[in-house]
């Protein structure tokens, strides 16, 4: 208990010298405006420091208590505030690293006759530097809070095309599609999967792919979205696989009986919506007398902090034979980890899992995201040999309620031959 209060006494503290110092910035460049003006942003910024520390006291008091959407928006606000503040103290540092030279060498040539002593020297640009401090640190806020109103539920459709020499005859030009990451725990209301699961079914896919991560926590998040999930439709079904937030993994429960119950109320929950879930086994699709297999694997990942209960040798056992696969794996440090090394005959690797992190720089030739300094494979299409790997970044949110950059996504793959 006392280590806890310490901890937020200490980040309560660093909140108020980042307030502090961006303060000085604040004061600084609005000087010439009237007393009445100046009270009002002082009172203003003050009162979210105050309700920024109000927040983290009440939240820790009320720790474990179910997340609601009220808290998700309040918490993402605050720290979309604090995130741009940090953005300003970057350029102060610089302006008062500036001044501090400007400083010391003013202190230097102050003994020469007529000049001012260092307690009058006067550093001069304080206010531009301070401005352009503000005004960047404006960016970063206006993208996230956009993020928020607009980037959430702004859905896109991907088109990849892929060529495969030996994908069979009476698949060339087959249609198969992919969703991820959907995190129903997230939506306050089914009308933006409404307008998602339309979009999906306007792409005519001949096959449907959910990559994982159906809830954030618990098997009852999804309940109010089934009859809408529901309406998700192909001629060759709908396939479904974990991530790692589904297995519940991130709740206090009371015992492992609680847990594995909540896990098998997600599983009748894909069952009851059409989804056939693959649990480290196989289904094979035939058209025409030619079959391809659709892989799917439990959550496995090389990153240590999440967990490994895929079995990919369970799955791939009885499809030696097929001549063409796509395996459905949540996470996409898998690949790496073991499917391009032991199991070369996969052609076709998806996943989800890094959301692009929701935010980033994405546009044509470029793209950038913190979440690459994590993940080596975090968005798009990935080629190692003659294997192929694409990473969807979701369609739901997890944590901050928006996107900036990396939209929800719909990847539609058109599969031909080489």
């Amino acid at each position: 208990m006392l280590a806890r209060f310490l901890t937020i006494a200490l980040l309560i503290i660093i909140l108020f010298l980042v307030d502090w110092y961006v303060f000085q910035a604040i004061r600084t460049v609005s000087h010439n405006l009237s007393w009445r003006s100046q009270r009002v942003i002082f009172w203003v910024y003050w009162a979210i420091f105050l309700i920024t520390v109000a927040t983290i006291i009440l939240f820790t008091l009320t720790r474990g208590t179910p997340a609601t959407h009220f808290r998700m928006y309040l918490v993402s606000t605050l720290f979309i505030i604090f995130a741009s503040k940090l953005v300003v103290v970057v350029f102060l540092l610089l302006d008062d690293g500036i001044r501090l030279m400007k400083y010391i060498v003013n202190y230097i040539f102050s003994n020469a006759p007529n000049q001012p002593t260092p307690a009058k020297i006067v550093i001069s640009r304080n206010e531009f530097l301070n401005k352009v401090a503000l005004v960047m640190g404006a960016i970063p806020f206006t993208a996230f809070i956009y993020g928020m109103v607009s980037g959430a539920y702004n859905y896109r459709v991907k088109k990849v095309t892929l060529r495969f020499p030996n994908l069979p005859a009476a698949f060339q030009g087959y249609r198969a599609l992919q969703i991820s990451d959907l995190h129903t725990g997230s939506f306050n209301s089914s009308k933006p999967l409404q307008k998602a699961v339309a979009l999906i079914n306007r792409q005519r896919a001949d096959l449907i792919f959910f990559t994982g991560d159906l809830v954030n926590n618990v098997a009852t998040e999804v309940h109010p979205f089934m009859p809408t999930l529901k309406n998700i439709t192909a001629p060759d079904g709908v396939f479904s696989i974990l991530g790692n937030h589904d297995y519940g993994d991130y709740v206090s429960w009371p015992d492992q009986a609680a847990k594995t119950g909540n896990l098998n109320r997600l599983k009748e929950a894909h069952q009851q919506m059409g989804w056939r879930l693959l649990l480290n086994e196989h289904a094979v699709i035939n058209k025409a007398g030619e079959k391809i297999a659709v892989l799917g694997v439990e959550n496995w990942s090389s990153r240590l902090h999440f967990p490994k209960y895929g079995n990919l040798g369970q799955a791939h056992t009885g499809t030696e034979s097929i001549p063409f696969k796509i395996l459905l794996s949540h996470d996409p440090s898998h690949w790496d980890g073991e499917i391009n090394s032991n199991f070369r005959d996969i052609d076709l690797t998806l996943s989800g899992h890094t959301h692009g992190m929701q935010f980033g720089v994405n546009i044509a030739g470029f793209k950038w995201s913190p979440v690459q300094y994590v993940y080596k494979q975090w968005a798009g299409l990935y080629k190692k040999g003659a294997q192929y790997l694409y990473v969807n970044t979701g369609l739901g949110f997890l944590g901050y309620p928006g996107r900036v950059g990396f939209l929800p996504e719909i990847t539609i793959f058109e599969l031909k031959r080489a």
